[in-house]
């Protein structure tokens, strides 16, 4: 095989100047000179505008201090050049990590050739880097023949089951590739994922996106609890993104579970979730908090007075959500959550197309989400006020050492 992670990419503006015409990233500026590597799996949350490290053992944007909003996009490959797919990997890292640093990619939005479209889009001149993370994932349609890759494909990588209730929506679900766009400022999540579609024009396609808002979980126990739609406090048993005894026990996939180029990553399950938000507004309180198992002021499970105090799971109804999504009736298993809430018009019914973007990240879907789901699925009463509408699932390699390596790397070259 051939050295494919140091074959270099030639700018957009070395292509023009040579005749040619490519939309391929310009290299200026080099990762390194504008980001560091990560020595810990937080961000900083005090400092909104603040970057976080692009390069570390794991990616960013999952242990890392949930941000206020999110751009999640879903691509199908369109290319069948293997080649052609790992120089848009590198163009797409070298652009994340000069994006989460805050710098326009390429050779900026203005002061270049006239005749040539600018490197960069230009939305984000002038904003902080609103701590952007950008974490990178491959999907099922990833390992066909296309690109080599079926003998890769890991084993926990299994295309999710269908569950009681779903109306799964082909348009909203699935994807070749993801890319999770985290950030404090809206506009710089946005410009981080325009930039990537248009890098990978002619290439990627985007599948489909979702923008998020009102972060329902919390990777930062410190932090108040944030509420979902139906204004509970949603992620109050989260992982915390200091936890590295559960972030090792149940989010990161280790070198004995294999294969080998996705150890230090995780595997995520995106689930649109619509909320009958017209139903549930005239849902009685004492029916509300019957659902949940929590009150809808303080949040404490039902038999106690604090939020964070340890559920009495038999003081609840049977049938309440956090009673059976505790993980003591999964053998313990859990997740790391980072959904966000979500509004996208309405349903044409004249009822708000609203609900949770659910994301979870675990280091087995078949150890955590499928049980779980499993569960809630068949007697969850929660189910009278949600549809999942859209599902896709991911495998989520480890970090970026440094600004030799790429997204992917380690899949496509089987090195370190």
């Amino acid at each position: 095989m051939t050295d494919e992670a140091n074959t270099p990419s030639p700018s957009r503006r070395a292509l023009l100047a040579a005749g040619g015409a490519g939309l391929a990233l310009g290299a200026a500026t080099g990762a390194g000179a504008v980001t560091a590597a990560r020595t810990d799996d937080t961000a900083p949350v005090a400092d909104t505008g603040a970057a976080v490290p692009f390069h570390g053992r794991h990616q960013a944007g999952i242990a890392t201090a949930v941000q206020d909003r999110l751009h999640f996009a879903a691509f199908d490959v369109k290319t069948d050049d293997r080649a052609a797919l790992i120089d848009l990997l590198k163009e797409w890292t070298e652009a994340a990590a000069l994006l989460t640093a805050g710098r326009a990619v390429g050779e900026g939005a203005y002061g270049g050739i006239p005749e040539a479209p600018p490197d960069d889009t230009g939305e984000a001149l002038g904003l902080k880097p609103s701590r952007l993370t950008l974490t990178f994932g491959v999907g099922p349609g990833l390992f066909d023949e296309r690109f080599g890759l079926a003998d890769r494909r890991p084993e926990a990588l299994v295309d999710l089951p269908k569950f009681p209730g779903d109306n799964l929506d082909a348009a909203r679900s699935g994807g070749d590739l993801c890319v999770q766009a985290c950030a404090d400022d809206p506009q710089v999540a946005v410009h981080a994922i325009r930039n990537l579609a248009r890098i990978g024009f002619g290439k990627v396609a985007v599948r489909w996106s979702q923008l998020g808002f009102g972060k329902t979980s919390s990777t930062t126990p410190d932090a108040q609890t944030p509420r979902n739609m139906m204004g509970f406090k949603d992620g109050t048993r989260n992982i915390a993104g200091n936890d590295t005894s559960n972030l090792a026990k149940h989010v990161w996939v280790s070198e004995k579970d294999g294969p080998d180029w996705m150890a230090g990553g995780s595997y995520l399950v995106a689930r649109r979730i619509r909320m009958n938000i017209e139903t549930w507004d005239r849902t009685s309180l004492k029916e509300q908090e019957d659902i949940f198992g929590r009150t809808k002021g303080e949040g404490a499970p039902y038999g106690k007075r604090h939020e964070r105090d340890e559920p009495e799971l038999r003081a609840m109804p049977e049938a309440a959500h956090v009673r059976l999504a505790h993980p003591d009736r999964h053998g313990g298993a859990m997740m790391l959550r980072r959904g966000y809430s979500f509004t996208d018009g309405t349903d044409g019914l004249g009822r708000l197309d609203a609900g949770l973007f659910f994301l979870a990240y675990q280091r087995d879907v078949r150890d955590a989400f499928i049980p779980v789901q499993r569960a809630l699925a068949r007697r969850d009463v929660l189910n009278e006020y949600i549809q999942h509408v859209g599902s896709a699932v991911f495998a989520i390699p480890p970090g970026v050492a440094d600004e030799g390596s790429w997204w992917g790397r380690e899949l496509f070259t089987g090195k370190a």
